[in-house]
């Protein structure tokens, strides 16, 4: 036989099994069925919400059942478990189930398909969708979708992550398909990310800048001497021009400041760029080391 046959007929044992199940099982609360195949045998689990009813009294259901699936599938020596289902509400096939069987009892489909809703998303799912098609209120069939929360549609995500089941309501106008589709809680989704907080950052402290230095105006006082002279090479007269400069000089920080010990007139220096300025007693505010004072001369 062909692989690609192979892969056919499996999948088609698979499928009709499970309907042979949940036909025979309707009343336990059947939620799906898994099937594996061991060295021993084939290894076929059964999922219930009441596992007692799957087996039966001293094990007569499971035994039928083996017993079946041998004859009807030719699987030599089947192995049927059966497990319970912890959360029903997060199992697909009995949700769909539910709403079919709510359908049927006369619930109008938007309640039944609202409430299916509700108890999926209240038991942790991170998504579910619900769609109802069929003769819902007329003779034009139509469908309703229900959703809430993520689903994903399409791709390799949502043959893993997504749940699905399904079941069929049975009313006068006809038959109601029921859809249920659920992401379970702790499902990986392809978009999430998470944020890893990073290791501490030393943060090195800038080099204090130096501090800009104050500006004060000086007043600088330049004399002239002009002498009139006769013929015969004596002074007659002499005339003082000054003149007044104002200029603006940066001031050096105190720490800058030199204080001469010996000085009689309390002399205090500092330097200006390349220029040594002074004061003392006699004269206010900063001026010039060389400038010839006035009181100086006379």
């Amino acid at each position: 036989m062909a692989v690609e046959r192979k892969f056919v007929k499996d999948g088609y044992v698979k499928a009709s099994m499970d309907e042979y199940f949940a036909k025979q099982l309707g009343r336990s609360g059947y939620g799906g069925m898994n099937m594996s195949r061991t060295p021993l045998g084939t290894q076929i689990t059964i999922y219930s919400e009441k596992p007692g009813m799957v087996i039966g009294k001293a094990g007569k259901v499971i035994r039928k059942l083996t017993q079946d699936v041998s004859d009807m599938y030719g699987i030599d020596n089947p192995q049927i478990d059966a497990q319970e289902i912890k959360k029903t509400e997060l199992n697909a096939q009995i949700m769909a189930n539910r709403l079919a069987s709510s359908i049927e009892r006369g619930w109008y489909f938007r309640k039944a398909g609202t409430n299916t809703i509700r108890a999926v998303m209240s038991a942790g799912a991170l998504g579910c969708e619900v769609v109802i098609s069929g003769k819902l209120t007329g003779a034009r069939a139509r469908t309703e979708k229900f959703v809430d929360g993520y689903v994903k549609h399409s791709g390799h995500p949502a043959e893993q992550i997504v749940d699905v089941g399904y079941a069929v309501a049975i009313k006068k106008l006809g038959t109601l398909g029921c859809k249920v589709k659920i992401v379970q809680p702790g499902a990986v989704l392809p978009d999430a990310f998470k944020i890893v907080e990073g290791l501490p950052v030393e943060i090195k402290e800038k080099p204090p800048v130096a501090q800009k230095a104050k500006e004060e105006k000086v007043v600088v006082v330049e004399e002239k001497v002009i002498a009139v002279v006769d013929n015969a090479g004596d002074v007659v007269a002499e005339e003082i021009i000054e003149t007044v400069t104002e200029m603006t000089t940066a001031v050096p920080s105190e720490s800058d400041e030199i204080v001469v010990e010996d000085s009689d007139t309390n002399e205090v220096r500092r330097v200006v760029g390349d220029v040594w300025q002074h004061k003392h007693d006699g004269i206010s505010g900063w001026h010039p080391m060389a400038r010839v004072h006035k009181e100086a001369k006379k």
